[in-house]
Formats: structure tokens, C-alpha cells, sequence
């Protein structure tokens, strides 16, 4: 019988698991993407495959156009290669049902993190040329759980997705972007707000709101002057009048948005003219919630999601991506898009 080249590609019945250096907060690897399906796969245990095949094998499509890949030629990066695991369906329901344990209490990294040198994330928004229509689809926003969140936030979890050189890294972005403390007239909005904001110490204005899942978190934040509990996933209609906020912050929540231009549009009109939006995230997450857009790309990705969310609402300044990670390699990495709001809209 002849002998088969180690590359030979047959069709298999297989699971697929695409790894993005992926932990949970333990340190467990976990799966970003599972299928099962009837695919071509080389046969072989660990074959490295550049993002843009994992891609279209499981019929993926990268968000980012061609100006993404103009901007990582600018910025002389390379997509860090992602691994393909092939396994059988014994070995999943094994670390699924591990990962299941935890009651979605985990939360896990989604990609490596950046290389050393320029970082591209803070190149993907400059020039970038935006499709004419909004790029995703309804199936990018569908998550491996769709049971309701008001279930999965029932219980108060007093837990940080990032670390503590993250943190202190956005509140130190904070301290530098927000309007001085104490400023007459000046409102905050923290959206999809929990137990902590991360705002900078003794930080205070006369108003500042969070809205959140979970009123026991929120009545713990001591920055807070008020909350609302809301999902903004079924109703994305934000309750205050028109110019109402100085600044909106999210932390590491944006990935859970289900109507994303919806929830921007909203911010948009109850920002004043001139007011400041700030979308942070890592990569980290509560992976079943998350949509499918997010986990299945990269931090540059994500940079590039979030701009587009501020680009199709309309009524904002081009958004512009910051990477603000305190220790690349070792620590949680940090980003942030913001925005204003036209002063003429």
C-alpha cells in the first residue's frame, strides 16, 4: 500500500477547536470556536494555520477591509498564527463540561497578545476606509448562549476580569481624559456597569450613573451617585434626554452587545456636543456571552469592530484606538476606542 504524504487532506467528520492562547482564569486553555462538521483538514495534530484560513474553513469572514491589512503593512505586523486542534467529540464534552462547571463564573482571554514594537491595534483605525454598508450580519451577534442574561446576571459576582496592572492602566487613562473632579454641571454614564467602575480615586461629580444586570453590584459601587438595571440587549433605549452626559465609559462589556449600533445611536443623543465615549476592553471575557464577531477574531479585530459601532451610528468623530496595555506578555493587555460626539450634531 503506498504511503501517504503527512499533509494528505481527506474529509472527516471531526470537531474543531481554534485556540487563541486561550485561559481561563485558572489558567485552563479553552476553546474560542467549537463546529462539527464534514470539512478538509490536514491530518495532523497542532497544524498551524494563519487566522484568514481558520477563517474561511469555518466560514468566518474577517470584519476588517482592506484598509485593515494596509494598516498592518504600515505598522509591520503579522497576525501571530493560530493553532487548529483536531479531536474527537469525547475529548470536547470532557473540557466543555469543565468549562460549564463554573456557571459561566469564568472568564477566559480570547487572543495572544500584542507583539513588541509599534502596536497595531492603535494603527487599524488611522485612514481606515469603512465599507459603504455596515459589514456584520445577524449571525456575527449570536452567542453560544442565548438563554436570557437577566438568568445568567441574577447572581452578583464580585469578581474583575482584568488584572491589576490593567486596571490600574485604564484608571490611570481615566485620570487624564475625564473632566476634573467636582466640575459643576459635569454627568458620567458608566454603561454595563457592575460592583466597581474603575474610576480614578476620590473621583467624584455630582452625577455619575451606572447601568448594569445586577442591582446588588451596583449598590456596592461606591462612585456611583445612581443606577439603573437594564439589558440593553433587549432594550437598547437609553432612559435620558438628549445631551444629557459629559462622558460614557464601558469596561470590557462591549463584546456582550448584541444591538451595537442601537446602543450607540442612544449614546450619541444623550451625549452633549463634544462628549466623550470610551470603549475599553481586553481579552477577556465570559465566552458564552460573548458574541461570535468577537470571539473568533483578534484584539486588532475587536479595535476595528468597536470603531465601526461608532462609524455606523453616525453623529460621531472618527473614533480612534489606544492601546494602553501596562506589561505586553505579562499582564492583561488594556485597550480603549474613543469617540466624541459632533459638536454641530
Amino acid at each position: 500500500m503506498p504511503r501517504r504524504s503527512p499533509t494528505h487532506t481527506c474529509y472527516i467528520y471531526i470537531h474543531i477547536y481554534v485556540y487563541h492562547g486561550c485561559r481561563l482564569s485558572d489558567g485552563a486553555p479553552v476553546p474560542a470556536l467549537l463546529m462539527a462538521s464534514a470539512v478538509p483538514a490536514p491530518l495532523l495534530s497542532g497544524h498551524r494555520v494563519r487566522g484568514t484560513l481558520v477563517q474561511r474553513l469555518l466560514r468566518r469572514p474577517l470584519p476588517p477591509t482592506s484598509a485593515l491589512r494596509a494598516a498592518g503593512r504600515r505598522a509591520s505586523w503579522r497576525a501571530p498564527p493560530r493553532r487548529l486542534f483536531l479531536g474527537l467529540g469525547a475529548v470536547f464534552l470532557d473540557q466543555f463540561a469543565r468549562m460549564a462547571s463554573g456557571s459561566g463564573g469564568h472568564s477566559f482571554t480570547a487572543t495572544a497578545r500584542p507583539e513588541r514594537g509599534v502596536s497595531p491595534v492603535e494603527q487599524v483605525l488611522k485612514n481606515v476606509e469603512w465599507p459603504e454598508k455596515f459589514p456584520f450580519k445577524d449571525e456575527d451577534f449570536a452567542r453560544f448562549d442565548e438563554s436570557p442574561d437577566s438568568l445568567f446576571y441574577s447572581e452578583p459576582r464580585f469578581v474583575t476580569h482584568i488584572d491589576d496592572p490593567a486596571i490600574h492602566a485604564l484608571t490611570n487613562y481615566y485620570s487624564k481624559v475625564f473632566p476634573p473632579s467636582n466640575s459643576p454641571g459635569v454627568c458620567l454614564l458608566d454603561l454595563c456597569s457592575s460592583w466597581v467602575s474603575h474610576y480614578p480615586a476620590g473621583y467624584r461629580q455630582d452625577r455619575i450613573v451606572g447601568m448594569g444586570m445586577n442591582e446588588e453590584e451596583l449598590k456596592q459601587n461606591p462612585v456611583l451617585t445612581e443606577y439603573i438595571v437594564q439589558d440593553l440587549n433587549v432594550n437598547p433605549k437609553l432612559p435620558f434626554d438628549d445631551n444629557t452626559f459629559d462622558v460614557i465609559t464601558n469596561v470590557v462589556s462591549v463584546d456582550y452587545m448584541t444591538k451595537p449600533i442601537e446602543v450607540f445611536k442612544e449614546m450619541q443623543r444623550i451625549l452633549k456636543p463634544g462628549g466623550l465615549a470610551i470603549m475599553s476592553f481586553s481579552n477577556r471575557c465570559f465566552w458564552t456571552k460573548a458574541i461570535s464577531i468577537w470571539t473568533s477574531t483578534g484584539d486588532v479585530d475587536h479595535a476595528w469592530i468597536v470603531g465601526s459601532y461608532f462609524h455606523y451610528a453616525g453623529g460621531f468623530e472618527p473614533s480612534t484606538a489606544v492601546d494602553i496595555s501596562p506589561n505586553p506578555g505579562r499582564s492583561d493587555p488594556m485597550y480603549a476606542v474613543y469617540s466624541r460626539k459632533l459638536e454641530t450634531a
